[in-house]
């Protein structure tokens, strides 16, 4: 039955999540999961300092933050040594998304991304009423020559790419991509999803002065500072596109113990390598694991890395289905050719010992 309150728009749109969280998975199966290898969280955790912070700022839950989020705001703009009119906070980057979108899309407005990127940024797309082109990965990496050709041919308002990728964990060289801007159609706006950035190598990063007008980019606490449950997210752009967000954005939205956490965090770098130094030892861990069952791993900038199970995606499915039966929570692609793959995010050594047990076990039952 169709509600009489909602827009024919709305009406359009499946009642569905873009990924089916562990916590279901862990309800319908009755019981938790051995290892959480699925949501490129970071087992490591946030810096110590953070969670002090977090504790400390939680005495004063009962005030709203700072509209705002001023003395983050300050913080990233001498950590990057840019002006704070250059960063806008808000609610992880899945937020800042949704607001950039609402900003610049109206209905039957042109996208352009990646077929098989990530799903929540078309999500907001298709809420807002833009009209979704796709194109595919080139050797299961982001195609920029392809993504901006696509954008030219249909007048597109935004482009989404991501680097280093998700889901499959590859990484365009940041001068690659400096150059490729070259054929980024005028009026266009390359959304450039770094969510990775951190655990990436520094030749990842590109080159772009940040008063570009043609591109805004979106940075995360979640991945590599541990802070996926805080929700903290910013963009970095031209001050005249970041002053547009204060039109749309929820300007209490963020909360004061998110907002102290992500600031303690940003000032603990030396925590922050530890981390990345313990990503890349889980990175080539996972990658052992999976070629001593006969998988390739696919090189990975991020904090998981993503298999090639060598077969189609039936066979992965399988695979994936057989690892969550064995207690392992991972995910996998969407999207032919690369859901032939399964995605595993970095893990303790207690994580990665469960992962490898169950992996051969998995493997059989899915050839069965």
């Amino acid at each position: 039955m169709k509600s009489p309150y909602l827009t024919s728009l709305a009406q359009s749109l499946p009642a569905s999540v873009p990924f089916v969280g562990p916590e279901t998975q862990e309800r319908a199966r009755g019981t938790e999961f051995t290892a959480r290898l699925g949501a490129n969280e970071s087992v490591f955790g946030p810096s110590p300092k953070a969670l002090e912070a977090m504790a400390q700022a939680a005495q004063n839950a009962w005030m709203y933050a700072d509209p705002e989020a001023y003395d983050l705001k300050q913080a990233l703009a001498k950590h990057h040594e840019i002006s704070p009119d250059h960063i806008m906070i808000g609610e992880g980057i899945d937020g800042l998304l949704g607001y950039l979108v609402r900003l610049t899309v109206a209905e039957g407005d042109a996208v352009v991304t990646s077929d098989g990127a990530y799903p929540t940024f078309n999500y907001h797309v298709n809420g807002y009423g833009g009209a979704l082109h796709k194109v595919p990965y080139r050797d299961d990496h982001e195609d920029p020559a392809a993504l901006f050709k696509k954008a030219a041919q249909v007048g597109a308002k935004l482009v989404y790419l991501a680097n280093p990728d998700n889901p499959m964990g590859t990484w365009l060289k940041g001068t690659a991509l400096t150059k490729s801007l070259e054929h980024l159609p005028q009026g266009c706006l390359l959304v450039l999803d770094e969510a990775y950035i951190d655990t990436a190598p520094s030749d990842a990063i590109p080159n772009i002065a940040i008063d570009d007008p043609r591109v805004i980019r979106m940075r995360t606490f979640s991945k590599a500072y541990g802070l996926a449950g805080a929700r903290v997210g910013y963009a970095l752009g031209a001050p005249d596109l970041i002053a547009a967000f204060h039109k749309v954005r929820n300007h209490f939205g963020m909360g004061r113990i998110s907002l102290a956490g992500a600031h303690a965090a940003l000032e603990d770098q030396a925590y922050l390598s530890e981390t990345v130094e313990k990503i890349t030892d889980s990175r080539n861990k996972i990658a052992s694991i999976a070629q001593s069952n006969g998988l390739t791993p696919i090189p990975s900038a991020t904090n998981f890395v993503t298999l090639d199970c060598g077969q189609d995606g039936a066979f992965a499915k399988a695979v994936l289905a057989a690892l969550i039966a064995e207690g392992i929570f991972v995910r996998m692609p969407f999207v032919a050719p690369q859901d032939r793959c399964i995605r595993v995010s970095c893990g303790t050594q207690t994580d990665l010992d469960a992962f490898a047990a169950a992996l051969p076990k998995a493997l059989r039952a899915a050839r069965a």
